[in-house]
């Protein structure tokens, strides 16, 4: 899971494992979507939709989490080995956000 090399500036080369799994992870998300769209096209009960909104969203911060986590192991511990504090708070500020 060493890919601290490739973490430079605003892009970073992904394994083929991790890319794989977080287009996957979209794809289904995707997937979920679409379908919520023609539960409202199809007029389904409101319950209905909603659940598979709240399922939609479930998915969306799993695949969040699945980022974060790599790139906390990756970036972010390559940075502060090498010093560079403010991926702190770029990181700090990023939790904040998605903890709205």
């Amino acid at each position: 899971m060493e890919n601290c090399e490739y973490c430079q500036g605003r892009t970073k080369q992904r394994s083929e494992e991790e890319y794989k799994s977080l287009v996957n992870r979209l794809s289904r998300i995707e997937g979920q979507i679409r379908g919520i769209r023609g539960m409202v096209e199809k007029n389904a009960y409101c319950i209905d939709i909603l659940t598979q909104a709240s399922a939609a969203s479930a998915a969306l911060n799993a695949f969040s989490r699945e980022l974060l986590s790599a790139h906390i192991r990756t970036c972010v511990a390559r940075d502060i080995r090498e010093g560079k504090n403010e991926t702190i708070e770029e990181l700090v500020n990023t939790l904040q956000k998605m903890m709205r």
